[in-house]
């Protein structure tokens, strides 16, 4: 069985930070820094010497950017063959490929998830998302993001997807509003393919699809999108993201209003039945 120890949970405060991976980066990008302006070194000088713009050397020092292995051997051999830069390079974590920092802990839980709860008002959910509306999605990134990272994002939201398959015993639920469904994103034909994946994966039995109409009026979760889940411990997490950032929830009495306000979100929006023909009207209008 997995335990939250497991998960990292080991305390109520380790429930409101993610363990964050960039810590290394920044790390290693500060001994770059220290060993670049002992050497007398501008970041412009130092991004001639090793082959990358001033740019790339920035964000390196700040913690910005994964460097690949030529920017560290060049940068030993620019910063005097010390052999700091190659060891302290074996420390970098790159954590999980396609996956957001701020996001990591939560995708952990909802492996090991007995139950798990989601309301979305600006994208389809990851979880339901085909692989055009993904890469739709990752393609509208800013900044833009290169080639390789935005097939590892794909990648990885496809990989989460098959738990919905992988884990017949787990309840997946989840509640969308309609205008999310009906906004043309990435075109007619991608949309097409998404209502085809979307109907197919709310088919599956531990899956529930349920839509807030556009003529419903105000509800419970107007706060903006949420995430829920139990542990195989019977504890009950949440989780909030805003723009390049996420919020894991721990705390029992915000926990449990959020449940209850999902819960009374479940009532008014349209029933699996009922959302299922409006996701069949909106197939058939495309």
């Amino acid at each position: 069985m997995t335990t939250d120890n497991a998960l990292g949970l080991t305390g109520e405060g380790d429930w409101e930070r993610e363990p964050d991976p960039s810590d290394s980066l920044r790390t290693f990008g500060a001994v770059v820094q220290a060993l670049r302006e002992h050497a007398g070194l501008s970041r412009a000088e130092f991004g001639e010497l090793v082959r990358f713009s001033k740019h790339t050397v920035a964000s390196v020092e700040l913690g910005r950017r994964m460097p690949d292995e030529s920017f560290v051997e060049r940068a030993e051999e620019a910063l005097g063959n010390t052999g700091a830069l190659r060891k302290a390079a074996r420390y970098l974590s790159r954590g999980e490929p396609g996956i957001a920092v701020w996001f990591r802990q939560w995708a952990r839980l909802e492996r090991a998830a007995v139950s798990l709860c989601t309301y979305e008002c600006r994208l389809v959910p990851g979880l339901l998302q085909s692989v055009d509306y993904a890469r739709a999605v990752f393609e509208g990134t800013i900044p833009l993001l290169t080639d390789t990272q935005l097939e590892a994002q794909v990648a990885a939201r496809m990989e989460r997807q098959k738990m919905l398959y992988d884990r017949p015993d787990v309840p997946f639920s989840f509640i969308v509003e309609e205008c999310v469904l009906r906004r043309k994103f990435g075109g007619r034909e991608k949309m097409r393919a998404l209502l085809d994946h979307v109907l197919a994966l709310s088919a599956v039995r531990n899956v529930k699809l349920q839509v807030v109409p556009l003529e419903a009026e105000l509800h419970a979760c107007l706060d903006g999108p949420v995430r829920l889940l139990e542990t195989p411990e019977g504890r009950r997490l949440a989780y909030s993201e805003g723009q390049q950032n996420g919020r894991l929830i721990g705390d029992p009495k915000e926990v449990s209003l959020l449940h209850q306000r999902y819960d009374t979100l479940r009532s008014q929006a349209l029933t699996p039945k009922d959302s299922w023909g409006l996701l069949e009207r909106l197939r058939g209008a495309l």
